[in-house]
């Protein structure tokens, strides 16, 4: 097991749900980034979502949009971020998924990026520009050094590709709890309900529900229904409107820590 499977099943036994918040790579600067990790491991986070920031982003919305445009401003590259992986594991062991387009991973070269992430410490890949079907050449490189290739489910997927995305995933499923691209939003979908409950029926993996959860009160909603939640826009808004504050990684750390309350009795 690597550290996201070993984080699942310590938070079973605790009758905990994960918190994931999600940062963009580079914004404002790598070396934020690598500081406000190590804090959401600190006040609660159970894994980070690292965004690589990509000139394309076609899942997020406008402000991981402005984060990614920023962060390749400041020369956040793969490399640069596999780099500030490797210096959050000197200090801080919380599991780490890379969210990645797949063109920077062609780029690399699969295999290089493969040796590259496990090197650096990452433990999970979620790759949502690429089909399952698509990713077998990526899959047989992560899933022999340990890497997690994690899928999206959507709610428009149909019964059949839920099976198979269940069955490929590893560390966790990805559930994507709103049609449309990423942010905040008012209110949860009325349906997300029955979509847990016919993955319920199909896996007995961990699932996690991101897109549109940006308060502690709808991470408390999803807490009764999924494994785990993923906060991505609402924390890289905090990060864009504190930027240039001193108080940035402090103020980061309380609202994880707001996040994380209603998730630690499930």
């Amino acid at each position: 097991m690597n550290r996201i499977d070993d984080v699942f099943t310590r938070l079973r036994t605790t009758g905990e749900r994960a918190l994931g918040p999600y940062f963009t790579a580079g914004d404002p600067s790598l070396d934020v980034t690598r500081r406000l990790v190590i804090e959401a491991a600190r006040r609660g986070a159970d894994l980070i979502e690292l965004g690589v920031p990509f000139s394309d982003p076609i899942a997020d919305g406008p402000v991981i949009q402005r984060a990614a445009a920023r962060a390749l401003a400041n020369g956040a590259t793969l490399v640069r971020v596999l780099e500030t992986v490797a210096a959050i594991r000197r200090e801080a062991s919380v599991p780490i998924a890379l969210m990645t387009y797949y063109n920077p991973v062609l780029a690399f070269g699969l295999e290089p990026f493969a040796e590259a992430a496990i090197k650096a410490g990452v433990d999970g890949v979620i790759v949502p520009d690429l089909p399952p079907e698509e990713a077998d050449p990526l899959a047989e490189e992560l899933h022999p050094r340990g890497l997690s290739l994690i899928y999206m489910v959507a709610p428009t997927s149909t019964p059949a590709r839920m099976r198979t995305i269940a069955r490929r995933s590893r560390g966790f499923l990805y559930v994507v709890s709103l049609t449309g691209v990423t942010g905040e939003r008012q209110e949860l979908p009325r349906e997300l309900a029955d979509q847990m409950r016919e993955l319920r029926a199909l896996t007995t993996k961990p699932l996690c529900v991101g897109f549109g959860i940006s308060r502690p009160d709808q991470a408390a909603q999803v807490a009764r229904l999924a494994d785990g939640v993923i906060v991505g826009s609402a924390i890289v808004r905090l990060c864009e409107e504190r930027a240039t504050s001193s108080s940035l990684v402090e103020d980061v750390g309380d609202f994880i820590a707001d996040l994380k309350k209603p998730l630690r009795n499930g």
